[in-house]
């Protein structure tokens, strides 16, 4: 909670480190170092808030449109992205659920289609300079950069998925670049917001990166064959699958292609880690 650093003005839409200067029966009263003040309602005041101490709050608008500190920290603050879930529709745009009392608006002139309730999409946090708010934009395309200078083929990076096509899915690689996870490349359950670990296959001229689950070959099937000895171990050292298995249940299992399935076992075999037999496998004594 305690900061050294004292905020010199209120930014919206971020965390800032602000003076308690009084209390009210609503809340306290908190002060940047300019001077200017915005109160913390009632409902996030704690004992140990005493006056004179330095706090970290998010400030964001309510539903009057007025700025407002809060304890709470939302999904994606300005500037970031997140996949919200939408829970309202209006004439002029939908709301999604990014943590806070207030949900977030998304214009309809910031959708690419229009929302329906209950489905998930993913937005960046924008500062709206007409209405003075935060808002969300799926309009995001401009955000990406374009130009990749600092990855390479083979390359462990983080990725965030962030729509289905019919191609695959899209993510949003470490924080500032678009890839594509394609559907044949996946062999485990993905949805929209998950944090993968995943490796690139190929970047493309036009900044787009192709990209893959599935770790480089060797290191791949090493990686597959420790799971595959965990779930062994997982089920008394024995599971009714073996090299004629078939590849739906084996992708269901094992989550992984039976292509590499088959690889995997041929290497534990050749450890002398596993014996394959007519009827399962079974880890070796």
């Amino acid at each position: 909670m305690m900061n050294k650093k004292q905020n010199e003005y209120l930014e919206l839409g971020k965390i800032n480190t602000l003076l308690i200067d009084r209390h009210t029966p609503h809340g306290v009263f908190v002060l940047s170092k300019a001077g200017e003040d915005i109160l913390l309602p009632q409902a996030y005041v704690t004992d140990e808030m005493t006056d004179g101490l330095l706090i970290d709050l998010f400030i964001y608008t309510d539903s009057q449109d007025r700025p407002v500190a809060t304890t709470l920290k939302p999904k994606a603050m300005l500037g970031g992205f997140g996949v919200f879930e939408v829970v309202d529709i209006t004439s002029f745009g939908a709301f999604v659920d990014w943590g806070l009392p207030k949900d977030l608006l998304v214009p309809n002139k910031f959708q690419k289609s229009p929302f329906k309730i209950g489905e998930k999409r993913f937005l960046k946090i924008v500062y709206d300079k007409k209405t003075d708010r935060l808002i969300g934009s799926e309009k995001i395309g401009d955000f990406f950069q374009e130009k990749v200078h600092d990855l390479r083929a083979r390359q462990e990076v983080s990725v965030l998925i962030i729509a289905k096509t019919p191609l695959g899915f899209k993510c949003m690689v470490e924080e500032k670049y678009q890839g594509l996870l394609y559907h044949n490349e996946i062999f485990e359950s993905i949805n929209l917001g998950d944090t993968k670990t995943a490796y690139i296959k190929n970047i493309r001229t036009d900044g787009n990166i192709d990209l893959t689950l599935r770790q480089p070959k060797n290191k791949q099937i090493t990686t597959l064959g420790d799971n595959i000895l965990k779930l062994l171990q997982d089920n008394a050292g024995m599971m009714p699958y073996n090299y004629k298995s078939d590849s739906k249940l084996i992708k269901e299992v094992f989550s992984m292609s039976k292509k590499d399935f088959k690889k995997a076992l041929t290497k534990l075999q050749d450890e002398k880690k596993i014996k394959v037999q007519e009827n399962g496998i079974y880890i070796k004594d």
